[in-house]
């Protein structure tokens, strides 16, 4: 940062000749050099002041630099042409990744080969309401059974869709050290049918420093942990580890927390899940004591950012920290946390539904846990964020196809339904070559651009697509699965109990809820 100086040059003060006027010039001579002296102390203690201003300046305007240098990005060329419509929430929605990638100094804490693949240890998406107000953080296990859309590789090429494949293999695609961030953002948009607006992946060398910085974590435990819980390839139960009850942690202790899954509570991921969202919740706590001010952030960046991976909307220090700001007003009491409705499907875990669903659709209508309405105008988006009532479509003299681009069985004939009600010609329904599709196309051949803009009207946020075919045809994306159907109640979307009931906050007590271990 350059620091211009605004110091004036004064003019050569003219002195008056006080010899000619006898010694009865010299007491005013000698107050007018008292004044002058004390002028001058004046404008020294204004010059020091400005000086150590300058200095406390340029310091900041250092480490913006320092910090800009240390942010990493990853190439969003990577990320999907079929991704939600960017009003799909009036929120903001941040992934939020946690990389055992061994690079850089971590595998000297976490362990492992430096060379090895890197791999998505925990991951939640954060939705920040429209209000700022209001937060929830939906942890998704790493063994969720999912499709995986297609994803860019290193060379450049993409891959296929791969059904009930585990979550946390979107990240290993391309099998490079660094992982794939875009491949699981775009696993996740396709998941909950709603854009990530940023993405951030922290590794284990990151979490360490930041609990460090922040002076330590309060964290709560049933029972005394010993390495083998850590290791359980260790034969014997070696050094305590953690002793019962609530303690402070940073550093490598703060890592082997939040790590523990075996000989703790019931040993399983969704129970060390349970325990990261309370080990964060105590951080947020820990961060907001202190005032989330610029000057308590800029050590916090610069212990955040040499560990960090963003997408290139967080790529500059102030970008990341504006950001940061954004969320200043967040109350505690109103971050709630929650894990993706789930059930064990063998030694895997399957989402349940209707309820993962009717928890996209509350986060969609920024309702949140108690069922309030947490929405307003989203930051940089025109309109007051009511949703928009649908225009009615008249299709008459109008033949469509409706193909079913997703996974949730009986939306193409539920679409032809609605196109038959309004006049449309249906001329046949089937299922798409791909069942990936977050948002609905319509794809129209020549000369038909006109009447597939008709079409388009039946689908808010759908796409037109030219082919060299002819007809129109619908394929359904997951944004449509997503919407309610006709006759649907019309009350607003909330929360599934079960999921409300099993929340949360990050101003609970660290020794609530011990049942996750």
């Amino acid at each position: 940062m350059t620091v211009t100086s605004n110091r004036r040059t004064d003019p050569p003060r003219h002195r008056s000749g006080g010899a000619a006027h006898g010694n009865r010039g010299a007491p005013r001579d000698r107050r007018r050099r008292r004044g002058r002296r004390r002028g001058r102390g004046i404008r020294s203690a204004l010059l020091v002041t400005l000086a150590l201003l300058v200095l406390a300046a340029g310091g900041a305007g250092w480490l913006y630099l320092k910090l800009d240098g240390d942010i990493s990005t990853f190439d969003s060329g990577g990320l999907s042409d079929h991704r939600p419509d960017a009003g799909s929430s009036k929120g903001e929605n941040v992934l939020v990744i946690g990389s055992d990638t061994r690079t850089g100094g971590n595998n000297a804490l976490g362990g492992g080969d430096k060379d090895d693949v890197g791999r998505s240890d925990t991951a939640f998406l954060l939705h920040v309401y429209a209000d700022h107000r209001h937060a929830i953080a939906v942890s998704i296990p790493r063994d969720t059974l999912v499709t995986i859309p297609p994803c860019q590789l290193p060379d450049g090429t993409w891959t296929k869709a791969r059904p009930d494949t585990m979550f946390n293999a979107a990240y290993s695609v391309g099998q490079t050290p660094k992982g794939n961030p875009a491949c699981t953002q775009n696993t996740v948009e396709q998941l909950t049918g709603l854009r990530v607006d940023h993405t951030v992946v922290v590794d284990f060398k990151g979490f360490a420093d930041l609990t460090d910085v922040v002076g330590g974590v309060k964290v709560c435990l049933p029972q005394d942990v010993y390495e083998n819980d850590l290791d359980p390839h260790l034969t014997a139960p070696g050094k305590l580890l953690f002793h019962k009850g609530e303690q402070t942690v940073s550093g490598q202790r703060a890592l082997d927390y939040v790590r523990i899954r075996h000989g703790i509570g019931d040993g399983s991921d969704i129970g060390r899940i349970k325990r990261q969202q309370a080990f964060v919740a105590s951080l947020l706590k820990e961060v907001k004591s202190k005032g989330l001010t610029p000057t308590r952030l800029l050590p916090l960046a610069d212990a955040a950012t040499k560990s960090l991976t963003v997408d290139p909307g967080l790529g500059s220090a102030d970008k990341l920290i504006s950001f940061v700001m954004t969320l200043k007003d967040i109350d505690l009491h109103n971050t709630k946390f929650v894990t993706l409705p789930w059930r064990y499907e063998g030694s895997r875990v399957a989402i349940v539904q209707p309820d993962a669903d009717a928890l996209w659709a509350a986060l969609r209508s920024d309702r949140t846990i108690d069922g309030e309405n947490a929405g307003g105008k989203k930051t940089g988006n025109a309109g007051s964020g009511a949703a928009a009532s649908p225009t009615p479509v008249s299709g008459a003299g109008i033949d469509v196809a409706v193909y079913n681009g997703t996974a949730v069985p009986g939306l193409a004939a539920r679409a032809a339904a609605e196109l038959t009600g309004d006049g449309f010609t249906v001329t046949g329904t089937a299922t798409a070559a791909g069942q990936d599709h977050t948002t609905t196309l319509v794809e129209y051949g020549p000369g038909l651009e006109d009447r597939a803009r008709t079409v388009a009207r039946a689908f808010p946020g759908a796409e037109l697509r030219p082919v060299t075919g002819s007809g129109i045809s619908v394929v359904l994306g997951q944004t449509y699965a997503d919407s309610p159907a006709p006759g649907a109640s019309a009350s607003p979307a909330a929360v599934p109990s079960e999921v409300a009931d099993g929340a949360r906050s990050a101003d609970d007590n660290p020794c609530s809820n011990l049942t996750y271990g």
